[in-house]
């Protein structure tokens, strides 16, 4: 059964943090050539990158769901916001390219948002 920490701010972040990354993660598959159009030219293989990172976004999001794995799962997250970091950079300095998907403003704003993201799966994660 799954077992969310006491306090329902933990809890309530765990669960949305769990959707939030499963869903992203399923979208992944659903729409992969919207995230292979964000992977930086100079890194290999976007398809398996995209599907890769899809993949441990929703085990990841599922991780956070079971106590004995939580904090793994949180620490995994962290690894993975930190590797698709660069993802983030590239879409914030070409916002050209991706003006269909979000203004220039945004894609700026989103970068330190990432760091609050994962002190928010920090938080939310640990034992």
């Amino acid at each position: 059964m799954i077992g969310l920490p006491d306090g329902g701010l933990r809890a309530a972040s765990v669960v949305v943090l769990a959707l939030v990354f499963v869903g992203a993660g399923a979208l992944h598959f659903v729409r992969p050539q919207a995230f292979e159009a964000i992977v930086p030219p100079t890194l290999p293989a976007p398809r398996l990158l995209v599907l890769v990172s899809g993949a441990a976004e929703i085990l990841g999001g599922l991780g956070l769901l079971v106590p004995a794995v939580r904090p793994w799962a949180g620490w995994g997250l962290v690894a993975l916001l930190v590797a698709v970091f660069p993802a983030n950079v590239f879409m914030a300095t070409h916002a050209e390219r991706f003006a269909g998907l979000a203004p220039a403003w945004a894609l700026w704003a989103r970068l330190p948002l990432q760091a609050v993201l994962i002190v928010w799966v920090v938080w939310a994660s640990r034992p």
